[in-house]
Protein backbone atom coordinates (compact mmCIF):
# COMPACT_ATOMS: atom_id res chain seq x y z
CA UNK A 1 0.00 0.00 0.00
CA UNK A 2 1.17 3.55 -0.70
CA UNK A 3 2.23 5.96 1.80
CA UNK A 4 -0.94 8.31 0.50
CA UNK A 5 -2.90 5.51 0.33
CA UNK A 6 -2.65 4.38 4.21
CA UNK A 7 -2.93 8.12 5.63
CA UNK A 8 -6.06 7.83 4.35
CA UNK A 9 -7.22 5.05 5.74
CA UNK A 10 -5.50 6.35 8.93
CA UNK A 11 -6.87 9.51 8.89
CA UNK A 12 -10.40 7.50 8.62
CA UNK A 13 -10.00 5.51 11.37
CA UNK A 14 -9.09 8.30 13.55
CA UNK A 15 -12.53 9.70 12.62
CA UNK A 16 -13.99 6.39 13.26
CA UNK A 17 -12.14 6.41 17.18
CA UNK A 18 -13.41 10.19 17.19
CA UNK A 19 -16.96 8.65 16.21
CA UNK A 20 -16.92 5.97 19.12
CA UNK A 21 -15.32 8.65 21.41
CA UNK A 22 -18.48 10.60 21.07
CA UNK A 23 -20.84 7.82 21.52
CA UNK A 24 -18.68 6.38 24.21
CA UNK A 25 -18.33 9.55 26.06
CA UNK A 26 -21.73 11.46 25.24
CA UNK A 27 -22.75 10.02 28.94
CA UNK A 28 -20.39 12.18 30.37
CA UNK A 29 -22.09 15.83 29.67
CA UNK A 30 -25.71 14.63 29.58
CA UNK A 31 -26.51 11.65 31.87
CA UNK A 32 -27.01 13.30 35.22
CA UNK A 33 -29.19 16.19 32.70
CA UNK A 34 -31.20 13.13 31.16
CA UNK A 35 -31.46 10.82 34.79
CA UNK A 36 -33.02 13.99 36.50
CA UNK A 37 -35.49 14.94 33.57
CA UNK A 38 -33.73 18.40 33.53
CA UNK A 39 -33.50 17.52 29.99
CA UNK A 40 -34.55 15.12 27.04
CA UNK A 41 -32.46 12.64 25.93
CA UNK A 42 -32.16 13.79 22.30
CA UNK A 43 -32.51 17.49 23.06
CA UNK A 44 -29.38 16.71 25.66
CA UNK A 45 -28.04 14.66 22.82
CA UNK A 46 -28.30 17.55 20.51
CA UNK A 47 -26.91 20.14 22.39
CA UNK A 48 -23.58 17.85 23.61
CA UNK A 49 -22.97 17.59 19.98
CA UNK A 50 -23.03 21.45 19.50
CA UNK A 51 -21.24 22.32 22.38
CA UNK A 52 -18.27 19.68 22.11
CA UNK A 53 -17.41 21.62 18.26
CA UNK A 54 -17.41 24.77 19.73
CA UNK A 55 -14.76 23.23 22.26
CA UNK A 56 -12.87 21.92 19.82
CA UNK A 57 -12.73 24.54 17.63
CA UNK A 58 -11.09 26.85 20.62
CA UNK A 59 -7.71 25.14 21.53
CA UNK A 60 -5.29 23.02 20.29
CA UNK A 61 -2.79 22.51 23.12
CA UNK A 62 -4.52 19.23 23.90
CA UNK A 63 -3.97 17.92 20.62
CA UNK A 64 -0.58 18.99 20.46
CA UNK A 65 0.24 17.23 23.66
CA UNK A 66 -0.92 13.96 22.18
CA UNK A 67 0.76 14.51 18.81
CA UNK A 68 4.15 14.99 19.89
CA UNK A 69 4.62 14.66 23.72
CA UNK A 70 3.37 10.95 24.57
CA UNK A 71 5.57 9.19 21.81
CA UNK A 72 8.25 11.48 19.35
CA UNK A 73 6.95 11.04 15.92
CA UNK A 74 7.89 7.41 14.98
CA UNK A 75 9.96 6.43 11.86
CA UNK A 76 9.31 8.20 8.77
CA UNK A 77 7.33 6.22 5.72
CA UNK A 78 4.64 3.12 6.14
CA UNK A 79 6.63 1.67 9.35
CA UNK A 80 5.82 4.93 11.34
CA UNK A 81 2.30 5.02 10.08
CA UNK A 82 1.74 1.16 11.12
CA UNK A 83 2.51 2.20 14.45
CA UNK A 84 -0.01 4.79 14.32
CA UNK A 85 -3.11 2.77 12.77
CA UNK A 86 -2.02 -0.43 15.51
CA UNK A 87 -2.61 2.38 18.19
CA UNK A 88 -6.29 3.63 16.62
CA UNK A 89 -7.85 -0.07 16.25
CA UNK A 90 -6.43 -0.87 20.10
CA UNK A 91 -8.06 2.08 21.27
CA UNK A 92 -11.54 1.36 19.41
CA UNK A 93 -11.29 -2.27 20.35
CA UNK A 94 -11.44 -1.13 24.14
CA UNK A 95 -13.88 1.50 23.68
CA UNK A 96 -16.17 -1.08 22.34
CA UNK A 97 -15.54 -3.72 25.15
CA UNK A 98 -16.37 -1.29 27.61
CA UNK A 99 -19.13 0.19 25.81
CA UNK A 100 -20.91 -2.97 25.57
CA UNK A 101 -20.38 -3.42 29.18
CA UNK A 102 -21.44 -0.68 30.13
CA UNK A 103 -18.17 0.85 31.87
CA UNK A 104 -17.68 4.25 31.98
CA UNK A 105 -14.07 3.99 30.48
CA UNK A 106 -11.62 6.52 29.13
CA UNK A 107 -11.25 6.46 25.46
CA UNK A 108 -8.15 9.46 26.43
CA UNK A 109 -6.33 6.85 28.18
CA UNK A 110 -7.60 3.65 25.73
CA UNK A 111 -5.85 5.94 22.82
CA UNK A 112 -2.91 7.06 25.13
CA UNK A 113 -2.17 3.47 25.89
CA UNK A 114 -2.86 2.33 22.31
CA UNK A 115 0.15 4.62 21.46
CA UNK A 116 2.66 3.43 24.16
CA UNK A 117 1.82 -0.17 23.06
CA UNK A 118 1.67 -0.04 19.51
CA UNK A 119 5.34 1.91 20.05
CA UNK A 120 6.78 -0.56 22.33
CA UNK A 121 5.82 -3.16 19.93
CA UNK A 122 7.76 -1.39 17.07
CA UNK A 123 10.38 -0.54 19.27
CA UNK A 124 9.89 3.13 19.11
CA UNK A 125 10.46 5.54 21.42
CA UNK A 126 8.64 6.79 24.14
CA UNK A 127 8.25 10.00 26.35
CA UNK A 128 8.19 8.49 29.41
CA UNK A 129 8.66 11.48 31.12
CA UNK A 130 5.73 13.27 29.14
CA UNK A 131 3.68 9.64 29.92
CA UNK A 132 4.39 10.09 33.57
CA UNK A 133 3.72 13.92 33.81
CA UNK A 134 1.20 14.77 31.35
CA UNK A 135 -0.97 11.30 31.67
CA UNK A 136 -0.57 9.42 35.04
CA UNK A 137 -0.27 12.08 37.45
CA UNK A 138 -3.17 14.13 35.69
CA UNK A 139 -4.96 10.70 35.54
CA UNK A 140 -4.83 9.67 39.37
CA UNK A 141 -5.17 13.53 40.56
CA UNK A 142 -8.03 14.84 38.52
CA UNK A 143 -10.42 12.18 39.68
CA UNK A 144 -9.58 13.04 43.38
CA UNK A 145 -9.97 16.96 42.94
CA UNK A 146 -13.39 16.16 41.29
CA UNK A 147 -14.38 14.10 44.04
CA UNK A 148 -13.60 16.02 46.37
CA UNK A 149 -14.66 19.44 44.88
CA UNK A 150 -18.11 17.55 44.46
CA UNK A 151 -18.11 17.05 47.71
CA UNK A 152 -17.77 20.73 49.06
CA UNK A 153 -19.90 22.15 46.57
CA UNK A 154 -22.66 19.82 46.96
CA UNK A 155 -22.16 20.23 50.62
CA UNK A 156 -22.62 24.30 50.18
CA UNK A 157 -25.53 23.91 48.06
CA UNK A 158 -27.13 22.33 50.65
CA UNK A 159 -26.63 24.41 53.63
CA UNK A 160 -27.39 27.87 51.00
CA UNK A 161 -30.81 26.13 50.17
CA UNK A 162 -31.88 24.67 53.96
CA UNK A 163 -34.52 26.42 54.10
CA UNK A 164 -35.90 27.07 50.30
CA UNK A 165 -39.14 25.37 49.33
CA UNK A 166 -37.74 22.01 47.40
CA UNK A 167 -40.17 21.73 44.76
CA UNK A 168 -39.05 25.33 43.61
CA UNK A 169 -35.81 24.36 44.29
CA UNK A 170 -35.44 21.45 42.11
CA UNK A 171 -37.04 22.93 39.35
CA UNK A 172 -34.26 25.85 39.31
CA UNK A 173 -31.81 23.45 39.48
CA UNK A 174 -33.31 22.04 36.57
CA UNK A 175 -32.89 24.71 34.65
CA UNK A 176 -29.40 25.39 36.05
CA UNK A 177 -28.71 22.17 34.60
CA UNK A 178 -28.85 22.87 30.91
CA UNK A 179 -26.21 25.64 31.78
CA UNK A 180 -23.62 22.63 33.33
CA UNK A 181 -24.52 20.07 31.01
CA UNK A 182 -23.58 23.22 28.07
CA UNK A 183 -20.44 23.87 29.83
CA UNK A 184 -19.22 19.96 30.10
CA UNK A 185 -20.25 19.50 26.29
CA UNK A 186 -17.81 22.08 26.05
CA UNK A 187 -15.13 20.94 28.28
CA UNK A 188 -15.28 17.48 26.60
CA UNK A 189 -14.66 19.16 23.02
CA UNK A 190 -11.67 21.02 24.14
CA UNK A 191 -10.08 17.52 25.63
CA UNK A 192 -11.53 14.22 23.79
CA UNK A 193 -11.82 15.74 20.08
CA UNK A 194 -8.44 17.06 19.93
CA UNK A 195 -6.72 13.78 20.86
CA UNK A 196 -8.24 12.33 17.43
CA UNK A 197 -6.36 16.02 15.77
CA UNK A 198 -3.58 15.17 17.62
CA UNK A 199 -3.12 11.63 16.17
CA UNK A 200 -4.11 12.79 12.92
CA UNK A 201 -1.48 15.72 12.66
CA UNK A 202 1.25 12.73 13.58
CA UNK A 203 0.17 11.08 10.99
CA UNK A 204 0.44 13.81 8.87
CA UNK A 205 3.95 14.17 10.16
CA UNK A 206 5.50 10.76 9.73
CA UNK A 207 4.47 10.46 6.13
CA UNK A 208 5.94 13.90 5.14
CA UNK A 209 2.47 16.07 4.19
CA UNK A 210 3.15 18.22 7.33
CA UNK A 211 5.88 19.92 8.94
CA UNK A 212 6.76 18.88 12.94
CA UNK A 213 6.65 22.62 14.11
CA UNK A 214 3.78 23.45 11.93
CA UNK A 215 0.16 24.19 13.51
CA UNK A 216 -2.68 21.88 13.29
CA UNK A 217 -4.88 22.55 9.53
CA UNK A 218 -8.21 23.68 9.83
CA UNK A 219 -9.57 20.43 7.82
CA UNK A 220 -8.42 18.51 10.55
CA UNK A 221 -9.60 20.44 13.11
CA UNK A 222 -13.04 20.37 11.56
CA UNK A 223 -13.85 16.59 10.54
CA UNK A 224 -12.43 15.99 14.26
CA UNK A 225 -14.98 18.27 15.60
CA UNK A 226 -17.66 16.87 13.42
CA UNK A 227 -16.98 12.98 13.75
CA UNK A 228 -16.53 13.35 17.65
CA UNK A 229 -20.40 15.54 17.28
CA UNK A 230 -22.00 13.05 14.80
CA UNK A 231 -20.92 10.21 17.33
CA UNK A 232 -22.06 12.50 20.53
CA UNK A 233 -25.81 12.39 18.58
CA UNK A 234 -25.98 9.13 18.48
CA UNK A 235 -26.01 8.30 22.05
CA UNK A 236 -24.47 5.97 24.48
CA UNK A 237 -26.98 4.67 26.26
CA UNK A 238 -25.58 1.62 28.48
CA UNK A 239 -23.19 3.87 30.10
CA UNK A 240 -25.70 7.00 30.49
CA UNK A 241 -27.61 4.29 32.80
CA UNK A 242 -24.40 3.87 34.96
CA UNK A 243 -23.65 7.35 35.58
CA UNK A 244 -27.15 8.94 35.75
CA UNK A 245 -28.72 5.81 37.81
CA UNK A 246 -26.63 3.28 39.27
CA UNK A 247 -24.10 4.95 41.30
CA UNK A 248 -26.03 7.46 42.99
CA UNK A 249 -29.57 8.27 42.64
CA UNK A 250 -28.91 11.93 41.72
CA UNK A 251 -31.28 15.01 41.91
CA UNK A 252 -31.17 18.21 40.13
CA UNK A 253 -28.65 19.98 42.89
CA UNK A 254 -26.51 17.11 42.85
CA UNK A 255 -26.47 16.91 39.18
CA UNK A 256 -25.65 20.25 38.77
CA UNK A 257 -22.65 20.55 41.21
CA UNK A 258 -21.26 17.31 39.30
CA UNK A 259 -21.62 19.04 36.05
CA UNK A 260 -19.96 22.58 37.33
CA UNK A 261 -17.23 20.60 38.87
CA UNK A 262 -15.99 18.38 35.87
CA UNK A 263 -16.53 21.60 33.82
CA UNK A 264 -13.95 23.22 35.60
CA UNK A 265 -11.38 20.31 36.20
CA UNK A 266 -11.35 19.37 32.46
CA UNK A 267 -11.18 23.65 31.24
CA UNK A 268 -8.29 23.87 33.97
CA UNK A 269 -6.16 20.60 32.80
CA UNK A 270 -7.01 21.95 28.71
CA UNK A 271 -5.51 25.25 29.28
CA UNK A 272 -2.22 22.97 30.25
CA UNK A 273 -2.57 20.98 27.64
CA UNK A 274 -3.20 17.95 29.83
CA UNK A 275 -5.02 15.21 28.36
CA UNK A 276 -7.59 13.96 31.08
CA UNK A 277 -10.16 11.76 31.24
CA UNK A 278 -13.85 13.51 31.15
CA UNK A 279 -15.05 10.02 32.16
CA UNK A 280 -13.14 9.96 35.32
CA UNK A 281 -13.94 13.58 36.56
CA UNK A 282 -17.47 13.34 36.02
CA UNK A 283 -17.79 9.84 37.64
CA UNK A 284 -15.64 11.18 40.38
CA UNK A 285 -17.68 14.08 40.67
CA UNK A 286 -21.02 12.28 40.60
CA UNK A 287 -19.09 9.86 43.65
CA UNK A 288 -18.72 12.95 45.55
CA UNK A 289 -21.94 14.43 45.52
CA UNK A 290 -23.27 11.39 46.57
CA UNK A 291 -20.97 10.78 49.47
CA UNK A 292 -22.70 13.94 51.34
CA UNK A 293 -25.64 12.31 51.32
CA UNK A 294 -24.38 9.36 53.42
CA UNK A 295 -21.51 6.85 52.38
CA UNK A 296 -23.64 3.84 51.53
CA UNK A 297 -25.46 6.12 49.05
CA UNK A 298 -22.97 5.81 46.57
CA UNK A 299 -23.12 2.07 44.82
CA UNK A 300 -19.33 1.54 45.89
CA UNK A 301 -19.43 -2.13 44.06
CA UNK A 302 -20.48 -0.27 40.07
CA UNK A 303 -17.88 2.43 41.60
CA UNK A 304 -15.55 -0.29 42.24
CA UNK A 305 -15.97 -2.04 38.57
CA UNK A 306 -15.36 1.85 37.15
CA UNK A 307 -11.98 2.11 39.06
CA UNK A 308 -11.11 -0.97 37.80
CA UNK A 309 -11.85 -0.88 34.20
CA UNK A 310 -9.92 2.43 34.50
CA UNK A 311 -6.44 0.75 35.81
CA UNK A 312 -6.90 -1.80 33.21
CA UNK A 313 -7.34 0.66 30.10
CA UNK A 314 -4.00 1.88 29.85
CA UNK A 315 -2.37 -1.67 29.88
CA UNK A 316 -5.48 -3.67 28.26
CA UNK A 317 -5.26 -1.05 25.20
CA UNK A 318 -1.84 -0.77 24.70
CA UNK A 319 -1.89 -5.01 24.52
CA UNK A 320 -4.70 -4.94 22.31
CA UNK A 321 -2.34 -2.14 20.08
CA UNK A 322 0.78 -4.72 20.03
CA UNK A 323 -1.41 -7.10 18.72
CA UNK A 324 -2.78 -5.08 15.92
CA UNK A 325 0.95 -3.72 15.14
CA UNK A 326 2.24 -7.42 15.04
CA UNK A 327 -0.54 -8.66 12.64
CA UNK A 328 -0.46 -5.32 10.66
CA UNK A 329 2.99 -5.59 9.52
CA UNK A 330 2.98 -9.28 8.63
CA UNK A 331 0.39 -8.08 6.43
CA UNK A 332 2.52 -5.53 5.30
CA UNK A 333 5.88 -7.17 4.75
Amino acid sequence: MSTTALVVVIVVVALGFDFTNGFHDSANAIATSISTKALTPRVALAMAAMFNVVGALISTKVAKTVGSGIIPPPTHGNAGLEVVLAALLGAIAWNLVTWYFGLPSSSTHALIGGLVGAALAAAESINWQGVIEKVVLPMVISPLIGFAAAYLVMVAILWLFRRANAVRANRNFRWAQIFSAAGMSFGHGTQDAQKTMGVIALTLVVSGHLGSNAGIPLWVILSSAGAIAAGTYSGGWRIMRTLGRRIFSLTPASGFAAQTVATGVLLANAQYGLPVSTTHVITSSVMGVGATRRVSAVRWGVAGNIVFAWILTLPAAALVAAACWAIIHLIGS
